[in-house]
């Protein structure tokens, strides 16, 4: 999740001020279509073939624009801009200072690029204001006050603890004070390098030129750059007929806050959100109720990960749930009276009934902060609310063709709605227009949930697999390690939890990994690495790992997989050395 610029702020700087850049890195270099070309970057393609890709035209709708003073404001300066300038104050301007940005402009400068950053709001995005970082805070108190909680835990390690309690205001600000170290740091190791910050809020008025400032009617600060990256992220998205009031009715933005525990709250959808947010309050004492439209629990997991989830984290805690349910309509607390849902069948449409809760929070994903960016200056047209990108992160114009320097990242762009997504595709943008390819395998960046236990994943889900498999003629294979096997794992009095391997049993190939126990979202980087390298069962299989380690989990999984041929990558490099050897032979021997 990324910047979310929302926020008028003075302006710190105007283009008067900034010197010309000088810089002339060798993006002008164009590798010639269809050239086979090896891609040295960890979570990238190893080949990819190179060239412009051409989508079919976009059907979707006009990009609407933020406000009226917006418009006035880029149409007031859009004389002469439908040309690129001569000159350029930076090599590389980035829209949005969240996690994807920061990512971007640090590996810029690392690459001897002037960087300018633009931020509306406050830097760290969403991530690190609302949401990946204050949420860990709230799920480490929950998770503490889970484990002195239970009674036969603390037994079976032999402590007596008396009753755990919280004081609400400094979990708190235990959440507060974590984002704003982060905050700091970020901004910080930004400004040490050389990062200029410009405040404001940033739109394209044109071919490499962007506008930031205040959003009323005054034309703001001009400036322009070779490369330009959107990284506006995403806000939480509220579906029609809910009403917040951000006290009884309250998104994950309010909800990090933590003003309340109330004793009854509904939470709308059971994906990563509501799930970590149903950790937290039923830790701390609340009861839960999940509303979700499809017809189970946890949609977005592999199913069989999902079943053993609901049996650990939802069937023996305080929560109860309905699902094939909307709620087309929420109404917040008011005069005494509770916070009113209304539900639906969500297939026939029929009302089912009325819920009473204390409090609701709307955790149905979120929408990508994309209006009043001015992409229609040049010829963008929304999808969704999505900004149309390729493969390489390149902006597509009406007709599916990329605009030249022109890049989106993170949750704007729609590909993978992730924190540290949105930075690997900014590091892979800025190794493009420093004159190297590269393209970013999205199957190798993994997701967790921060629940206790944890879950975590990368690559394909056990049915997406199979669908693949089925279109493309090859054999999938599953294979599955307890956590009641690993002596650490009982050391800590954790066994429950699974990890599952999805592979192709005829090359060595990971489909997917899923784990489900203490620590997963650890453990799950050396599974996403082996995708991101295009390292086989058969090699990893023989990695060492250290003895008596949670890691030892993988170990056993990658083991137990049953491969019909398995060469090892040094047999395959032997039989070519060999073979060269035979040849060569031959040759001097004519």
């Amino acid at each position: 999740m990324q910047s979310s610029l929302t926020l008028s702020l003075s302006h710190s700087a105007t283009a008067s001020t900034i010197p010309k850049s000088n810089y002339t890195p060798n993006h002008a270099l164009r590798f010639p279509p269809s050239k086979l070309i090896n891609l040295r970057f960890c979570g990238l393609r190893r080949e990819a073939f190179l060239g412009s890709s051409s989508l079919s035209r976009s059907q979707s709708l006009q990009n609407e624009t933020l406000s009226k003073k917006i418009n006035n404001a880029i149409s007031a300066s859009l004389s002469g801009n439908g040309s690129a300038p001569k000159s350029f104050d930076y090599d590389l301007i980035i829209i949005g200072a969240g996690v994807g940005g920061h990512g971007a402009a640090l590996h810029a400068v690392e690459k001897g690029l002037k960087t300018a950053i633009i931020e509306g709001d406050v830097v760290g995005g969403t991530c690190v204001n609302r949401g990946c970082v204050p949420s860990k805070a709230l799920l480490a108190v929950s998770g503490r006050m889970r484990e002195l909680q239970s009674e036969h835990h603390m037994k079976a390690l032999g402590l007596q603890v008396a009753a755990a309690g919280y004081d609400r205001q400094g979990v708190a600000d235990h959440a507060n004070n974590l984002a704003m170290k982060i905050r700091n740091n970020l901004t910080n190791s930004m400004k040490a390098l050389g990062v200029d910050i410009l405040t404001g809020f940033g739109s394209i008025l044109g071919p490499q030129t962007v506008r930031y400032g205040k959003l009323d009617d005054s034309p703001g600060n001009t400036v322009t750059a070779k490369d330009i990256i959107v990284a506006t992220g995403s806000v939480p998205f509220v579906p029609k007929g809910i009403e917040v009031d951000g006290k009884t009715v309250i998104t994950s933005d309010h909800a990090l806050k933590l003003e309340s525990v109330p004793d009854w709250i509904a939470i709308v959808g059971s994906g990563y959100i509501g799930l970590e947010f149903s950790d937290v309050y039923t830790a701390l004492g609340s009861e839960v109720t999940f509303i979700e439209a499809l017809d189970q629990l946890m949609p977005g997991f592999d199913p069989e990960i999902g079943k053993l989830a609901q049996r650990v984290l939802i069937n023996p805690r305080k929560i109860d749930y309905q699902t094939g349910v909307f709620a087309t309509k929420i109404t917040p607390a008011e005069n005494g009276k509770p916070v009113s849902i209304e539900l639906i069948d969500a297939k026939t449409k029929e009302p089912k009934e009325t819920l009473e809760v204390d409090a609701a929070l709307i955790a149905t994903g979120r929408a990508p902060f994309t209006k009043g960016l001015g992409l229609d200056n040049v010829q963008v047209a929304l999808k969704n609310g999505f900004v149309p990108v390729d493969e390489r992160m390149q902006v597509l114009n009406f007709e599916g063709n990329p605009v030249p320097h022109l890049y989106c990242i993170g949750d704007a762009n729609g590909k993978m709605m992730l924190a540290h997504a949105a930075s690997a595709q900014g590091i892979s943008v800025v190794e493009q227009i420093t004159g190297r390819d590269h393209v970013l395998n999205h199957l190798s960046i993994p997701a967790a949930c921060f629940t206790h236990p944890e879950i975590s994943m990368v690559g394909l889900t056990e049915p997406q697999a199979r669908e693949k498999a089925e279109k493309e003629g090859f054999e999938v294979s599953v294979t599955k390690t307890s956590f009641k096997a690993n002596t650490k794992a009982l050391a800590e009095n954790e066994g429950e939890g699974i990890a599952k391997l999805i592979y192709r049993p005829d090359n060595g190939e990971i489909l997917g990994v899923h784990i489900f126990g203490l620590h997963a979202a650890d453990l799950i980087h050396e599974a996403s690495n082996a995708i991101a390298l295009g390292t086989r069962i058969q090699d990893i299989k023989f990695a060492v790992h250290a003895h008596p380690t949670l890691s030892e989990v993988l170990d056993e999984l990658f083991k137990s997989a049953k491969l019909r041929r398995a060469p090892s990558t040094f047999n395959q490099v032997t039989d070519v050395l060999n073979l060269w050897g035979r040849l060569k032979l031959m040759f001097q021997a004519q």
